[in-house]
């Protein structure tokens, strides 16, 4: 421990010990004084189980202040040595235990800890031979204790001796409870600027209110009441990712159905986006444009970095905005009124205490260099109000140039350039990745914990409502697909809690409740100017995005020209004769910037943020205008897949029947696609709520005319059927052929869920190498666990090799003693991270940071040993200790360390280059096959040497560059070696 977190722990425990004096010696305290805390308890509690109970509630509230402490001492007064910070601590120490601090002295200082101090610096004599330095970090530090006492002892319930079972059985969580209170006090004196006698003081005041307002935040508010209640938002707060913004974030369209994902996704670190957390980012420039979508997490990442700057919490990149003064300012607030001024900047954080905020205090801030200027939603201002927000800006900035500044918007209303002549960078939030989603569903859920009485559900019921929902998401891909943002993400949370762990059957009540939240509702509840100023109904605006998402399904697009768009989007107004506004153009910027769903990917075009609304919408409208007929002509075209199949949720009978059946007809009469236009005829089972006796036994026909899956491109497409296909699957595999029987379990992984998980359970008693080879690339699609104890553990894989492809399988990887081959396919920290696998052979890795061969020891039956694609390795000497070893792949030529291998048949190294001498390939004579990977675009090493090797009969080299030299030149180097070049 060192010597700062030494000094934080004995500061904390004498805080801890005061409070509990006072709390347990009553009037005796003077008799007490000396005890330490067990000795006071012992005397004080009757009963063993009870003085265990109150130790252990004051040992976490010393942990409380050490946790408050120890990154002062760790950052402040580091001219200071250890000694003096010693005597420093001690004289803390001492003054403590010598101050009155008992309840008729704190009472009679009105609880004011300020006071308290004054009372104490004259009563107690202070300590002698301190220099400057000292005598300022005691003062900090004594005042600094003597307000977390206070803190602590209001937060100590009434003691009576009378009542002390009942008290004592009340107090399990005494210690959580005043760790929470002490997290939210704010960034204080060891922080506090040098200014005039009142500006320390009122800026504690504020930090504390910033602390304490901002730190709440609702969960999703179509729940029950109760899961409606507001929670802390530095508990629910999850780091979301950021990329560089130029201005153009184009998707590309979607043309297959989304397929469910295995499990590599959500336990290795996402490698679908390329951007870094959004602290890391910001940590890099002072002045930050933050870009995204509707429900991205904008207004939630400045609240949490207002009140991170005012407890000085910050960490990491962001380690030097502590001691930073936040200022929040809610753009919406001055919707129709003059931006604020300087000294107007708190009112609507902090507007109750500004009355006694001292004159220029907040001048003095940015001047200063010391304010964090938070400026959120430049896109819920009206449109003729943004440009003033522009030129307030940079007024403020040219009078205050040193302060630092995060603006928020929507894309739509702030171009990524918008803030360029100011310096701005330009941030886009990205969507979750599925490890961030995870994240952000054991968060929501921790908040919810934090309800206490309001609780929706019994307080040991949450793990389960958890880990439920988490498997929901990573089973059905269009839910893990939806949930790309904050906001949808709680709205999936809050459902699932709230009907009790049941989610929607099919995806259209989803994506119903997330398009009026997205299109009206949110704006509503929060009155949004942007939104208010406009006076179309939910309906009106579905209306007319139903339309906008036909025309650009039925033209083929994912995105149209804002002109264009306006025109259809006036055309349509014209037809709503109970609207006033008749401006395409206008409403359409309405829509874009308001509705939530639209957003501009490239100047001068629209498009829908996510491609499932646009076919949502699409289906809707064709449902709406009965255009049956021409969806039945295009259901051979991937891009109209999904459209379709949610038009079967929206139509009514006659036209389901129509649909399905025209289908199906159309497969009958058609062999060219007669598999693709069934499958998409089981897909529409999904959303259909019901079909006629007549149409259910052609459905029935048609899925079974698509089984078994036989090629490898069956799994995939059947298994975009759904669940629903897993009624037809075998209950058994011994009737099919072993390929027929491998696809069938790569269908059933790929569908998912306990359904799919029980039917491998049942397969896995087939010995079929190819269905074992199956199952075992299934367990990438389950939980890695209960695949093992169901499925893996009922496999014999002695002559199968087993491939890994995230760090939950290698954590249960260890209960598979019959493991003989091993790859682990995803990036390892270290070789030690494997467990010990007794029988094991086989060992290949993709990547590993440190490459400790000493650790291959525990493996001494290895014939093979790969490693592919990772750094330099040491400990090569431990080759050696595997005397059967007869293959190895090893990251550089380190020929000079090898030992010798007498059984060796198989070399390969990478990281050749022209230098490289083989010379030192000479004493391993029983080469038969040597595999050189060079440096790209590097010559080909001197070969000459690799005439030594008598047994030598294949070599193959890749990655060199100049690999024009004839074969004939390789034939007479090495007569009687196969040579391959690649």
């Amino acid at each position: 421990m060192s010597a700062e977190a030494a000094a934080a722990l004995r500061l904390g425990t004498t805080v801890a010990k005061a409070a509990a004096q006072m709390w347990l010696g009553g009037r005796r305290r003077e008799q007490e004084r000396h005890l330490d805390m067990a000795g006071l308890i012992r005397l004080r509690v009757s009963g063993l189980r009870f003085q265990r109970g109150v130790h252990r509630q004051f040992e976490e509230i010393a942990d409380a202040v050490y946790d408050r402490l120890a990154p002062y001492l760790e950052r402040e007064f580091r001219g200071l040595d250890d000694g003096a910070r010693q005597a420093v601590v001690d004289g803390v120490c001492d003054t403590f235990e010598a101050a009155d601090l008992s309840d008729e002295a704190v009472l009679a200082a009105d609880v004011n800890p300020a006071e308290i101090v004054r009372r104490i610096t004259r009563a107690v004599r202070p300590p002698a031979g301190f220099g400057e330095m000292e005598t300022r970090l005691y003062e900090l530090l004594f005042t600094e204790c003597v307000e977390y006492y206070v803190r602590i002892v209001r937060g100590l319930p009434v003691f009576e001796e009378r009542a002390l079972t009942e008290l004592l059985g009340r107090t399990t969580s005494l210690g959580t409870e005043i760790a929470r209170v002490l997290e939210r006090l704010p960034d204080r004196s060891l922080f506090a600027p040098e200014g005039t006698d009142r500006d320390g003081d009122f800026r504690r005041r504020y930090l504390e209110l910033v602390s304490t307002t901002l730190d709440e935040t609702e969960l999703y508010r179509r729940t029950s009441d109760r899961a409606g209640a507001r929670v802390r938002l530095s508990v629910a707060y999850v780091s979301l990712r950021a990329t560089g913004d130029d201005g153009n974030r184009r998707r590309p369209a979607r043309t297959l159905p989304v397929l469910r994902p295995d499990m590599s996704d959500w336990e290795e670190p996402g490698t679908e986006s390329a951007g870094m957390r959004v602290e890391a980012a910001l940590g890099g420039a002072t002045r930050v444009l933050v870009r995204g979508e509707a429900g991205s997490g904008k207004t939630t990442l400045l609240r949490w970095l207002a009140i991170t700057a005012a407890r000085g919490a910050f960490t990491g990149e962001l380690a030097d905005w502590n001691g930073l003064t936040p200022v929040f300012v809610k753009l919406r607030e001055y919707s129709g009124r003059e931006l604020p001024k300087p000294e107007a900047m708190l009112d609507s954080v902090a507007g109750q205490i500004t009355g006694v905020m001292p004159k220029a205090w907040v001048e003095r801030q940015l001047a200063d260099g010391k304010a964090l200027l938070l400026i959120d939603g430049v896109d819920e201002l009206l449109d003729g109000e943004r440009r003033g927000v522009r030129d307030w800006l940079r007024g403020l900035l040219t009078a205050y140039g040193s302060v630092r500044v995060v603006v928020t918007s929507r894309p739509a209303a702030a171009r990524a350039d918008w803030l360029r002549h100011e310096r701005f960078a330009s941030l886009h939030l990205d969507r979750m990745t599925p490890p961030d989603l995870a994240a952000f569903v054991r968060q929501w859920h921790q908040a919810v914990r934090e309800l206490d009485d309001d609780l929706p559900c019994a307080a040991d019921e949450l793990p389960h409502y958890e880990q439920s929902l988490l498997t929901s998401l990573k089973d059905r891909p269009h839910l893990q697909s939806l949930a790309g943002t904050p906001l949808l993400a709680a709205m999936l949370c809050a459902m699932h809690l709230d009907r009790g762990s049941r989610l929607p059957r099919d995806r259209m009540e989803l994506y119903r409740d997330a398009l009026h939240t997205l299109v009206h509702e949110r704006d509503a509840d929060r009155n949004v100017p942007s939104a208010v100023d406009g006076r179309l109904s939910l309906n009106d605006k579905l209306v007319l995005l139903r339309d906008l998402a036909w025309r650009l399904s039925d033209n083929n697009r994912s995105e149209i020209g804002l002109e264009q768009a306006a025109v259809h989007v006036g055309r349509k107004l014209r037809g709503m004769r109970h609207l006033d506004e008749q401006d395409g153009a206008r409403v359409l910027q309405q829509l874009r910037d308001r509705a939530g769903i639209l957003r501009s990917p490239a100047e001068g075009r629209v498009d829908f943020v996510h491609r499932t609304f646009q076919e949502y919408l699409a289906a809707e409208e064709a449902a709406e205008e009965d255009r049956i007929g021409n969806l039945v002509e295009r259901a051979h075209l991937d891009l109209w897949r999904e459209t379709i199949i949610m038009t079967a949720g929206h139509a009514n009978r006659p036209q389901r029947e129509e649909l399905l059946g025209g289908i199906l007809d159309r497969a009958a009469s058609e062999p060219r696609y007669a598999r693709k236009l069934r499958l998409l005829a089981a897909a529409c089972q999904e959303t259909v709520p019901e079909v006629s006796e007549g149409l259910a036994d052609r459905l029935e026909e048609a899925v079974s005319a698509l089984l078994p899956a036989r090629r490898p491109t069956d799994p995939p497409a059947l298994a975009a059927v759904g669940p629903s296909l897993l009624r037809k699957m075998p209950r058994s595999l011994e009737e099919l052929t072993p390929k027929a029987a491998a696809q069938t379990v790569r269908t059933v992984a790929m569908i998912g869920g306990e359904t799919a998980l029980g039917l491998l359970e049942g397969y896995a008693g087939d010995r079929r190498a190819e269905v074992v080879d199956a199952l075992i690339e299934a367990w990438g699609y389950f939980d890695a666990e209960a695949y093992v104890d169901r499925v893996m553990n009922g496999l014999a894989l002695d002559k199968h090799q087993v491939v890994l492809t995230h760090s939950a399988q290698l954590r249960t990887a260890g209960r598979l003693t019959s493991l003989t081959k091993l790859w682990v396919r995803y990036a390892l920290e270290d070789l030690s991270d494997i467990p010990e696998f007794p029988a094991l052979e086989w060992l290949t890795c993709s990547e590993i940071n440190t490459l400790d061969l000493s650790a291959v020891t525990r493996f001494p039956k290895l014939t093979l040993l790969q490693f592919v694609g990772c750094g330099s390795s040491r400990h090569l000497e431990a080759l050696a200790e595997l005397p059967a070893l007869r293959v190895l792949h090893l990251p550089l030529p380190a020929f000079d360390d090898l030992p010798d291998l007498p059984n060796l048949h198989q070399l390969g190294f990478s990281s050749f280059t022209a230098e490289t001498r083989l010379d030192a390939l000479a004493p391993y004579k029983g080469i038969e096959y040597l595999y050189m990977v060079g440096v790209p675009g590097s010559q080909i090493p001197d070969l000459a040497p690799l005439s030594m090797l008598p047994r030598l009969r294949h070599l193959a080299l890749y990655n060199f560059g100049a690999l024009d030299l004839p074969p004939q030149h390789f034939a007479n180097l090495l007569p009687g070696v196969e040579v391959t070049i690649r």
